[in-house]
């Protein structure tokens, strides 16, 4: 005779929170069957069709797991939403699990969840924090409300801070590494995707040199650089770190799934018919996300013309007749920032003419030109500047562009190759003209190599030009003259001009950059003291003797001409 099996549920079939409340008597076994088959079809989370139930309410629900599973209980609305630290979990990831970071103390972590039982949930968040999660539990209706609530103001400010989608169009270069499935919909969200883009519309309209994107415990913000000085531009919703990232990442064909260590990209940006913004990507890991900074490099930079660098009359005759010898060194030297880049280029502009034949080898080219050869180097593989430079020299050049010279082999193949009838052009880091020379004798070249290849120097920093609505200043003659000027200069018939601010400026005084050189040939008299070893600052009286301004000097004859503030040259020259 057949057994009959009974038609009851055992709590053998149950699962969490569903198997909890029968083992507590507070559901029978048939009661969360039928709850769980109807979750299952609804595709719902238990607890979801539990409460939609009527059979027990979300306070007396809060209240029983609290108690049998040992974790506090807290109210949320006597918990205020700006303390929530949004870095700590993914917002993509809270919103799926329903779950919220409370605080982070150290290496420990309070959760609020009002199912205790989600262990993929807890799994995740240790996973992707490294942290000790400490559930909390909360009322499910009052956790559902503050999601909501959250997700609709990270939507809403991101939309308000995107505005109207802008006309913007990024150019393929390369296939772009494919998507995790789960980052997909992150890197094409509409909202994102119009936010990046007036980002970076608005750096282009404001000249920005850099963008900054930097995440922090509280909050997020981006900055801009403009002439020289970060200024802040927007703080998004903390949330939406993530999703931006991955969709920046993406266009500068960066690996989105790594976020671990430092990563260098770069993309295209079409403006027009006729003009392109070349962007470099850098990524860092930070406490509380990837900080990315983006580059923006103008080619109209490069071809804007000499005399909009800013060289005095006779400065820029120097230069013109070093660049134009048939053979030599011509170096460029200061920090970065100072525009070394974009005076070299534009040395390179006024030479590249059909019966030239230019080199160039960077890391990276920062800015296309056509008819210039421009290399990439590659030290992962092999392709380092002195490979690149020995490989030129079989191309039968005529011109030769070093990004930088960083060491012994790169310096003496580049004097080497304008000892032999090439014009060489390169850049080094030092604070000025004379202590070039004595950097190159500390790396190793020898002196008479130094002396029989180098043909000029300059420095150069970039100061703030003042904007239009400057104003003269009453300035004490002592004030001028420990400035560094000179009695003669103080003849009575000029005053320096200080920012005043406007509209047009953005109430900072100034606008634009003006370029502050100190231009030193290699005379007979330098020579001598190169091959006698001499120092810096014999180089330097030397050259002062021969009429050479110092960096100091350039820059307070750009204050008398009231191109720029007395401020700024004493901020950005040593005297």
């Amino acid at each position: 005779m057949a057994a009959v099996l009974p038609n009851t549920t055992t709590s053998a079939s149950l699962a969490g929170l569903a198997r909890a409340l029968v083992q507590a008597n507070r559901l029978s076994p048939n009661q969360a069957d039928l709850l769980q088959k109807k979750a299952a079809a609804d595709k719902t989370a238990f607890i979801d069709t539990l409460l939609e139930s009527g059979i027990i309410d979300a306070g007396a629900l809060a209240s029983f797991c609290a108690e049998t599973f040992g974790y506090p209980l807290l109210d949320l609305s006597s918990f205020s939403p700006e303390a929530i630290p949004l870095a700590a979990i993914d917002a993509k990831l809270m919103q799926a699990q329903r779950v919220i970071a409370l605080a982070k103390r150290g290496n420990k972590m309070s959760v609020a969840l009002s199912d205790p039982t989600n262990s993929q949930a807890l799994d995740q968040i240790k996973f992707q924090s490294e942290a000790s999660v400490e559930p909390v539990i909360v009322a499910h209706d009052a956790l559902l409300k503050l999601l909501g609530s959250l997700a609709k103001s990270a939507e809403q400010s991101l939309n308000e801070l995107a505005g109207e989608e802008d006309e913007i169009e990024f150019a393929e270069e390369e296939a772009q590494p494919a998507a995790p499935p789960d980052a997909s919909n992150d890197v094409e969200d509409a909202p994102i995707v119009r936010f990046l883009n007036k980002i970076l519309m608005d750096a282009v309209s404001l000249g920005a040199s850099d963008i900054h994107f930097e995440p922090y415990e509280k909050y997020y913000r981006i900055r801009m650089r403009v002439d020289g000085v970060l200024r802040d531009h927007a703080n998004p919703p903390l949330s939406i770190r993530e999703k931006l990232v991955s969709r920046i990442k993406v266009l500068a064909k960066l690996d989105i799934s790594e976020k671990r260590v430092p990563q260098d990209g770069r993309m295209r940006l079409i403006l027009g018919p006729t003009r392109t913004i070349d962007l470099r990507v850098s990524t860092l890991p930070t406490l509380f996300g990837e900080k990315t900074v983006m580059r923006i490099l103008d080619a109209t930079q490069a071809q804007m013309g000499i005399d909009a660098l800013g060289y005095d009359p006779d400065q820029k005759a120097l230069l013109l007749d070093a660049i134009t010898r048939p053979y030599g060194m011509v170096l460029v030297t200061g920090p970065t920032g100072s525009g070394k880049t974009v005076s070299l280029y534009t040395c390179l502009n006024l030479l590249n003419k059909p019966g030239i034949n230019i080199s160039t080898a960077e890391d990276p080219a920062e800015i296309n030109l056509p008819g210039v050869n421009q290399v990439n180097v590659n030290d992962k593989a092999g392709l380092t500047f002195p490979v690149a430079l020995k490989s030129f020299l079989r191309q039968d050049p005529d011109i030769i562009m070093v990004g930088e010279i960083r060491d012994l082999e790169t310096a003496d193949i580049a004097i080497k190759a304008a000892q032999t009838g090439h014009m060489v052009f390169s850049t080094l880091h030092t604070n000025d003209a004379p202590s070039t020379l004595t950097r190159l004798m500390n790396m190793g070249v020898a002196p008479f190599n130094i002396a029989s290849s180098v043909i000029l120097i300059t420095a150069q920093r970039l100061a703030r030009r003042l904007c239009a609505c400057k104003q003269p200043l009453e300035t004490g003659r002592e004030v001028l003259l420990a400035a560094g000027y000179r009695e003669s200069d103080l003849d009575g018939d000029w005053k320096p001009y200080g920012p005043v601010g406007c509209d047009r400026c953005l109430g900072s005084g100034y606008k634009g950059r003006v370029g502050i050189y100190q231009i030193m040939p290699i005379s007979p008299a330098i020579e001598a003291l190169i091959l006698a070893s001499g120092n810096s600052m014999q180089i330097a009286a030397q050259a002062e003797k021969e009429g050479v301004n110092s960096l100091r000097r350039s820059g307070l004859m750009k204050v008398k001409q009231g191109l720029t503030s007395l401020e700024e040259v004493l901020g950005c020259t040593n005297e």
